[in-house]
């Protein structure tokens, strides 16, 4: 799959995660489909993208985004219940809960599904891509990858494309291209095998048992060791910051 035939992107999982992929990729120009297992999480992500901290309401409000370009992009997304609805899509992002078996899961049914061209991507924190497509169709394998995305989406502008050994260029090129298009700054990942993270976790982890060795060893409160990396990195949150979930430090 060609960048340039990218048009229409399935989100598989809403919530904050597949509603903030959804959102970047609607105000990109791109029609985006998100599919979930029940009405009631596809109304709550619809949320997520309309009216909440993040979404295009308030954006507007805080002058980040025009009126009309913000209804276009929510005029390009639609919910829905049924698996099938993606299987036009020329790009589904996988965005489910962090597991291993269910990942799989999702990418068999979608590689029986979709047409052969469609490429299949994760949005996993950090399993091994190779492993999540083991049970996907060879001929699909040249077209799996990995998107991996920073919460809040529509703030941080990071996306992760792994590929792995079997990702052909045209796929890697075509994800990178829809996150440049999407206002995502991209870093290449060699997905390798044995490995929990890429870049960003792998780092954050390193850092983050270090920060708390520093208050087991008892040379800094964990307040203060936040303080400094917040004012002396200028990071929007600290180590122990991240434990209340991120999206509410920023």
């Amino acid at each position: 799959m060609q960048l340039e035939k990218i048009r229409h992107i399935g989100v598989l999982g809403g919530g904050v995660m597949g509603g903030g992929i959804a959102q970047v990729f609607a105000v990109a120009g791109y029609d985006v489909t998100i599919r979930d297992l029940t009405q009631e999480i596809l109304d709550d992500t619809a949320s997520e993208v309309c009216d909440r901290k993040w979404g295009l309401k308030r954006a507007t409000e805080r002058g980040k985004i025009g009126f009309d370009q913000a209804a276009a992009a929510i005029a390009r997304v639609s919910y829905t219940t049924n698996l099938d609805a993606v299987s036009d899509c020329d790009l589904i992002i996988e965005a489910v809960p962090e597991k291993l078996e269910l990942k799989q899961t999702v990418f068999k049914e979608l590689d029986e599904r979709v047409k052969p061209e469609a490429i299949l991507a994760s949005n996993t924190s950090g399993f091994v891509i190779a492993e999540i497509a083991a049970q996907v169709s060879s001929a699909r394998l040249p077209l799996i990858v990995g998107m991996h995305f920073s919460n809040p989406v529509p703030v941080m502008r990071m996306c992760e494309v792994i590929y792995t050994q079997d990702t052909s260029p045209a796929t890697i090129e075509a994800a990178r291209g829809v996150a440049e298009k999407a206002n995502r700054a991209v870093s290449l990942v060699k997905d390798m095998p044995g490995t929990y993270g890429f870049i960003l976790n792998r780092v954050f982890a390193a850092a983050q048992r270090e920060a708390m060795k520093i208050v087991e060893d008892g040379l800094a409160s964990e307040e203060d060791v936040d303080k400094a990396m917040m004012t002396g990195r200028n990071w929007p949150a600290g180590f122990f910051g991240h434990r209340g979930g991120i999206g509410k430090q920023w």
